[in-house]
């Protein structure tokens, strides 16, 4: 079914430029090889029934042709070999930790600032940074606990980090799920190939997540916080919920009594001593955030301030997702580290540097502009595919409020054999490990590849019509 497989422009993952097959995909290649186009079908027909069964979905906000939808997900799996992921393993546990230090910093010393490494005109006027939380020490000076840094391919095939979600990252639960489905449809073809198992994940969330319970607490009770079933990563809260052997609780089953957290159960009150969050903090306690929240918990914050409950994202993490203050992670690892970046930055352009901002907006038609705090694929323009009109419209936002812009050169994210109605096509891929902190840096080996399905898109989220594979992380080098 592959023969007829042809590269376009740009780093194809399975395919040389020659179209010879790369050393790490010949056995796949060979194996794959051997199906029938209707055994081919039959199994992704089974895993879509599988998908649909369990509610493997997400929700899309604001789709009036209904909320849930499947994830689409393409049989056809990204492979990386031992070596390539020894290199990634390295480049994410550097830049996790320059977060983490960051993060410490400028909530305590603020020498970073005080240096001039950063103006501090970023970072005081950030939308996330949280200046309620400067000289509060978050248990065992762990900010990011899960994060979810996104990497691209160049033209060279080069690693190059595109963001960092350091809030509230999501798509793990489909890495797991992916990875069951592969398993019953290609029984033995793991084994054969050497690939590394992804499913003690949840265990290892569980242990980062009770590596920061508060002082004294032996065996304490951890519980996942949601903002509940109209959430677009509900399936993905409730899965992981459910993996990890905890309760999953909406902000009206917790309260708050003498500085400390209580779940309510049918045998009366319940001490919670962690929270892994999915809400954001202005959702979190309305007595201190937003007043309207109706999804979090009063008096949460005074009972993590008090050291009785440890939240996992910390407050105020949100700013490392700032895609203002991304520009300046490598100068980070160089300051915290004395290292140079083992993974680089997307070459990039902030707005309110004049220089910058002159040559975003002689070029809009060239580059990708981006909103310092969007996600999902929103608040941003793809300047070469855009209309006048749109151009137009970002100009007159950079203008008026240049602090909130990036922008990036659009870049020809590596390619991907994907089946496209019957036939295999190359589509735009990007990959999202997860990276858990705790005792240790823990890396999933593999994570979420995500595929832009539409022809030439260059947008793999799933809100955009984006899908995803499986990642095959193998333990050898072919």
């Amino acid at each position: 079914m592959l023969k007829q497989y042809q590269v376009n422009n740009g780093f194809d993952e399975m395919a040389d430029a020659q179209n010879g097959v790369r050393p790490h995909y010949k056995k796949f290649h060979k194996l794959f090889g051997e199906l029938t186009e209707p055994e081919f079908q039959s199994k992704r027909e089974a895993i879509d029934n599988a998908f649909l069964r369990q509610g493997v979905t997400f929700n899309v906000y604001g789709d009036a042709a209904g909320a849930e939808k499947i994830f689409p997900f393409d049989l056809l799996p990204r492979i990386i070999p031992a070596k390539e992921w020894e290199h990634l393993e390295r480049g994410l546990t550097q830049r996790i930790t320059a977060l983490n230090l960051f993060l410490h910093d400028i909530y305590h010393e603020q020498k970073i600032l005080k240096d001039g490494i950063i103006p501090e005109f970023y970072i005081l006027s950030a939308k996330h940074f949280r200046r309620e939380f400067v000289g509060f020490n978050v248990p065992k000076d762990i900010y990011i606990h899960i994060c979810g840094t996104d990497l691209i391919r160049d033209k060279d095939g080069n690693y190059l980090v595109l963001e960092d979600n350091g809030r509230c990252p999501s798509g793990v639960s489909y890495v797991l799920e992916n990875r069951r489905a592969m398993k019953r449809a290609f029984p033995g073809m793991f084994e054969g190939i050497g690939v590394r198992p992804v499913e003690n994940y949840s265990q290892e969330l569980l242990k980062s997540l009770r590596y920061i319970a508060p002082a004294g607490v032996a065996d304490p009770t951890v519980v996942l916080l949601t903002p509940g079933a109209y959430n677009s990563a509900y399936f993905e809260h409730t899965y992981l919920a459910r993996q990890m052997g905890i309760e999953i609780v909406e902000g009206r089953d917790l309260f708050v009594k003498d500085s400390r957290v209580f779940m309510r159960t049918t045998k009366g009150p319940q001490p919670v001593h962690v929270i892994y969050r999915r809400i954001d903090d202005d959702f979190i306690d309305p007595t201190v955030f937003r007043k309207d929240s109706m999804l979090g918990v009063p008096g949460l914050i005074n009972a993590y301030r008090a050291g009785n409950v440890s939240l996992a994202n910390s407050i105020g993490t949100g700013i490392a997702d700032d895609k203002v203050v991304y520009y300046f992670v490598p100068r980070m690892i160089k300051y915290y580290l004395d290292q140079e970046p083992i993974l680089n930055n997307v070459e990039t352009y902030l707005a309110s540097e004049e220089s910058d901002k002159k040559y975003i907006l002689e070029n809009l038609d060239k580059l990708v502009v981006k909103a310092a705090n969007e996600s999902g694929g929103y608040g941003m323009l793809m300047g070469p595919k855009a209309t006048k009109a749109e151009i137009e419209k970002f100009r007159e936002l950079i203008i008026a409020e240049p602090r909130n812009y990036i922008a990036q050169p659009m870049i020809n994210l590596s390619q991907h054999p994907t089946n496209c109605d019957g036939s295999f096509e190359g589509r735009h891929v990007d990959l999202r490990p997860f990276v858990l902190s705790g005792e240790r840096t823990t890396i999933i080996p593999g994570g979420l590849t995500r595929v832009a399905l539409r022809k030439g898109s260059l947008v793999v989220n799933s809100s955009q019509g984006g899908g995803s594979k499986d990642t095959w992380v193998l333990y050898g080098d072919e």
